[in-house]
């Protein structure tokens, strides 16, 4: 089943893993890809089912809390059944339902979830879909030796629960003393994606969408060969095709390229994912675990074509937030006052612009509810806030020195019947995109009308 001269991660998300039969299918696509190192996500919907639970929890809502832990269990009891697992496997399984139903009683009991219960928690939906996904590999592996790795004995972070950074270092030491020996003897390991250890032992996890990013950490710390990241879907595609039916998959795209679309709103790749692979050097491909043969998106640090327009994503559920005061004109310190703010309260700024008295930042819609973050702002400035919006973002090659773009952009917005106002442009930061934000409802009409202009025609200039 495995390479012995090449080390291969391939890593499975929920939608891989929702039954028996999806199990099958990726464990298929496992032994078809040499895989020496398999990650997976926890079963489809099961996750979200463990944050609902940690809710009830800590509200006391005692019912409602051992109705979603009952739920959980029948569910990866029936994955069991279908798959027809061993003694051994349903032990295992036994043991995680255990600590399911103790944190439970403990959360209603103390109305209280803190963070590092929270990761204990989520950490189960990974470690019980492993258990299950480690028995349909070894039933179709022919024999290969499969083993089933706690990836908390190697992925180590730091102490910062629910979004832990990983500690680059000791992974790779942990990698090359843990799981080196046993490469070389053929072994191949099914381990969970999305949750590591700090150094004492303590679960930690790294925040959703960890799955693709502690895959991607893995495979930087074994020096792999290429990174697969697994899906229901056969790869990147030209934009978002719920929004535009003309969209097509892009079979090559560089690593700057798919960051950019996956931080401007893309949903295939979490954009921390490549942060390890672009150190590493490694090769990412993205394909569909439901049809292998479609094939799919190949993600290099060198690319043949550069189009001026790869792609394009739209980021819903925008704000702007204008602040502004005399106090800015001819002064310095104040935009470093403002950050302060943004950086006390750990909230990343998306777009900015500025003028002589006034600064309009750019975030999601979440950040509104955090009171005291706003009312430090109106201390500093008036602040005027304007919701319903969505950034609608051009991902290429040459952006920022191509003259005439903007033109075309913003011609293409005012064809048709509805003529489309672009709220704010975020322009000449970055070669690889052209931003700008526009009402909520707009943004589908916009992305039809600049993938038709753009990419189904490839205008260029």
């Amino acid at each position: 089943m495995q390479s012995k001269n090449k080390k291969i991660v391939a890593k499975f998300g929920g939608s891989s893993m929702a039954d028996a039969e999806c199990m099958r299918r990726s464990a298929e696509v496992a032994i078809k890809s040499n895989a020496n190192l398999i990650l997976v996500s926890a079963t489809l919907g099961t996750t979200n089912k463990l944050v609902a639970l940690s809710k009830s929890a800590a509200l006391g809502e005692k019912a409602s809390a051992e109705q979603i832990v009952t739920g959980i269990i029948d569910q990866h009891q029936q994955l069991a059944k279908d798959l027809e697992v061993t003694a051994d496997c349903i032990q295992q399984l036994e043991l995680c339902f255990t600590e399911l139903k103790t944190l439970t009683q403990g959360m209603t009991l103390l109305k209280e979830c803190g963070s590092k219960t929270m990761d204990s928690l989520y950490s189960l939906g990974e470690r019980m879909s492993s258990t299950l996904f480690h028995q349909a590999l070894l039933q179709l592996s022919g024999g290969e030796s499969v083993s089933l790795l706690d990836i908390r004995e190697v992925l180590k972070t730091d102490n910062c629960h629910l979004k832990a950074r990983p500690l680059l270092d000791q992974i790779k030491k942990n990698c090359s003393e843990k799981l080196f020996p046993a490469f070389e003897e053929g072994t191949v390991f099914v381990s969970q994606g999305f949750i590591g250890a700090t150094m004492e032992g303590a679960t930690t996890t790294l925040g959703r969408g960890g799955s693709d990013y502690s895959a991607a950490l893995m495979a930087e710390g074994i020096d792999a060969d290429s990174l697969e990241i697994w899906t229901d879907v056969a790869g990147i595609a030209t934009t978002d095709p719920r929004l535009c039916q003309k969209a097509v998959t892009i079979k090559e795209i560089s690593f700057q390229e798919a960051a950019q679309l996956a931080t401007f709103g893309a949903k295939i790749l979490h954009p921390t994912t490549l942060q390890p692979a672009m150190r590493g050097h490694i090769p990412v491909f993205v394909g569909s675990s439901f049809d292998r043969e479609k094939g799919g998106t190949k993600i290099v640090a060198e690319i043949e074509d550069a189009p001026l327009i790869r792609a394009m994503a739209v980021r819903s559920d925008q704000a702007i937030l204008t602040i502004t005061t005399p106090k800015m004109l001819e002064a310095h310190g104040f935009l470093a006052s403002i950050f302060k703010v943004f950086d006390d309260h750990q909230i990343s700024v998306d777009s900015i612009t500025t003028s002589e008295i006034s600064v309009a930042i750019t975030v999601h819609n979440e950040v509104l509810i955090k009171k005291q973050f706003i009312g430090q702002l109106e201390e500093m400035a008036q602040v005027e806030i304007e919701k319903g919006l969505s950034l609608v973002s051009l991902i290429g090659n040459r952006i920022n020195h191509t003259p005439g773009l903007g033109q075309k952009i913003f011609n293409a917005l005012q064809e048709g019947e509805q003529k489309i106002n672009v709220r704010m442009i975020c322009h000449g930061a970055s070669k690889h995109n052209f931003c700008f934000l526009v009402k909520s409802e707009e943004a589908p009409i916009a992305i039809n009308r600049l993938h038709s202009k753009f990419i189904e025609n490839k205008e260029s200039l």
